[in-house]
């Protein structure tokens, strides 16, 4: 039975969660051709030619992850849809400017083909800041003029998050463009803007953005909401900031939220979940599942305009989960557009989508550099006060601190003292860039680990304690893309990322296997408690979040959106 084929089918007897009034009633759901074209009790078998008894379940609508890299769950779509389904998530919004960094507008191409006719129904948000500063070497530029005919796409339902908010806040014109190209045709703009408040705040939000979901506090957040925009609360593998916005669950605050992964690694799907992740733990608690349902469902659908989406009632598509318990959301059954696509939380066979040559030889061909060599990590020595990154609890934040080097046979490498060497280097254009310096709250005792998974640009990023094995880890990127980790010369555990140097051909389990197997390898060489380090390394190189990072061209202040110096 599929989409089209005018069969009706029925489910009786549940308990439907109406996401209008936060109520819960007893009602018969029947759908046709992919909508619901009716809800009530007067609703029987002689109706439908397909009944399903779902007594004692709970219905609610299909779940939508309103903010999401498919790039960083480093899965391809369609084992993406594979992984979330059963967990609920029917819909996802995607930003891909992680490819598109790599790739540009081929790497759109390349994400819109891969997700088609997918039962997991990938949206798209158009990607603003490709790259993100003018401090980062990305594969391409995007202006606005590259953005606007993927308009044109039912799926492409605005412009993604805005990270560029000093480009706002100066007025730049093809920033200021992008935004007005989205906003001509009535599209959703993100936003991305930590730690912005008051009269810049303001100037941001004048500008036309909508969302945000880099809130760290409630105070944060209910300023945001306050003035307007609605905050994407988000639980990802290295942002978890679900705990300090759960005042946001409740009145008046909750309308104005949605519920968003952003950065989740695959491992965690398979272990912990996805968008039903989230409402579980807002329920342990103490908050609504109702509340997180209506925020996973209808609220997203409202901000991103998805007409007749996110709610069990007469003309909205067919999207329904049979829940076998709400407040643990206990995904039984799904229905992504009337078929039913887990069946007693076994996901059904679908075909992925075909997807041409030239974009899938595009997205395989981005390594473009020589080997490396262990002098090439060398950092000449000028003064014993350096500015060295400082990794704050595991998140993406970081600060800047001013530390005491001890150069000697160690190259100003301290593992007592938690120094290790931060290397990105440039792997589009065999330019040679090579940005250097140091790194404080990761704890490698030994080895090093390397990635082409470093935000916004994916250049090769690079963190170790001796320079030879960070030559040895980058060269095998080079050769494989990925996530390496090496010890005393030798590679003890690595997963290849072939699309990109971002997401893996293999099947979910397996990348998340792998993914398992790469962070069981770091630990072993002495990572701090409370560190995701191939996440955490991939946003030390993104200058959009404070405060201390490093690119190709060396330190940047984030705050001041400045190159600065290694040394003081």
């Amino acid at each position: 039975m599929g989409l089209g084929d005018g069969m009706k089918i029925l489910l009786k007897n549940g308990q439907v969660v109406n996401v209008f009034t936060g109520e819960i009633e007893r009602a018969n759901v029947l759908m046709e051709d992919g909508i619901i074209i009716g809800v009530g009790d007067y609703y029987s078998d002689a109706d439908a030619d397909v009944c399903e008894d779902v007594s004692g379940k709970i219905l609610c609508p299909g779940f939508i992850d309103g903010h999401i890299h498919i790039e960083s769950t480093m899965l391809a779509p369609t084992e993406l849809a594979k992984a979330v389904l059963p967990h609920g998530t029917v819909s996802v919004i995607a930003d891909p400017h992680e490819i598109a960094n790599v790739c540009g507008r081929e790497g759109i191409a390349y994400m819109l083909e891969a997700s088609k006719g997918l039962p997991l129904c990938v949206y798209v948000s158009l990607p603003s800041c490709v790259p993100a500063t003018p401090f980062d070497e990305s594969g391409a530029v995007l202006n606005a003029k590259d953005l606007k005919d993927f308009y044109i796409y039912d799926r492409v339902v605005g412009l993604g998050e805005m990270m560029n908010f000093p480009g706002v806040l100066a007025s730049d014109e093809d920033v200021m463009r992008k935004i007005y190209d989205a906003r001509r045709l009535r599209r959703s703009v993100d936003g991305h803007a930590p730690g912005l408040s008051g009269k810049a705040l303001d100037a941001y939000i004048s500008a036309g953005i909508g969302s945000d979901h880099e809130c760290t506090t409630a105070e944060e957040a209910i300023e945001k909401i306050r003035k307007g925009q609605t905050i994407m609360i988000r639980q990802g593998t290295a942002a978890r900031n679900l705990d300090a916005l759960l005042p946001l669950f409740d009145e008046p605050y909750c309308h104005r939220c949605i519920l968003v992964t952003d950065d989740l690694h695959p491992a965690d799907i398979m272990s912990e979940g996805h968008i039903d992740n989230i409402i579980r733990k807002a329920v342990a608690k103490g908050k609504s599942a109702i509340t997180g349902i209506q925020m996973a469902t209808i609220g997203a659908a409202r901000y991103f305009g998805l007409g007749h989406v996110g709610a069990i009632a007469p003309g909205y598509r067919a999207d329904i989960l049979v829940l076998d318990d709400l407040d643990s959301v206990d995904v039984r059954d799904v229905y992504s557009s009337g078929v039913k696509v887990v069946d007693n939380k076994e996901v059904l066979d679908f075909e992925a989508p075909k997807v041409n040559e030239y974009l899938e030889e595009r997205v395989r061909n981005s390594f473009h550099l020589p080997p490396l060599r262990a002098m090439d990590f060398r950092i000449e020595e000028k003064s014993n006060r350096c500015r060295v990154i400082g990794v704050l609890g595991g998140g993406l934040i970081t600060e800047e601190k001013i530390m005491d080097i001890v150069w000697g046979e160690t190259g100003g490498v301290d593992t007592e003292r938690d120094i290790l060497k931060v290397a990105v280097i440039e792997r589009y254009n065999n330019t040679g860039h090579i940005g250097l310096g140091f790194i404080n709250g990761i704890g490698l005792k030994r080895g090093a680990i390397a990635s082409s998974v470093s935000h916004d640009s994916h250049n090769i990023i690079v963190i170790g304690t001796n320079d030879t094995d960070m030559a040895i880890a980058a060269n095998r990127i080079r050769e494989v893309g990925g996530n390496v980790v090496v010890c005393d010369g030798k590679v003890i555990s690595e997963m290849s990322l072939s699309i990109g140097g971002l997401m893996s051909d293999a099947s979910a389990a397996e990348v998340a296997r792998q993914n398992k197997a790469v962070r069981e390898a770091v630990k072993e060489l002495g990572v701090c408690e409370g560190v995701e380090p191939f996440m955490n390394m991939a946003f030390v190189s993104l200058p959009v979040i404070p405060s201390l990072k490093i690119s190709t061209c060396g330190l940047i202040d984030v705050n001041k959106q400045e190159k600065v110096p290694l040394c003081v």
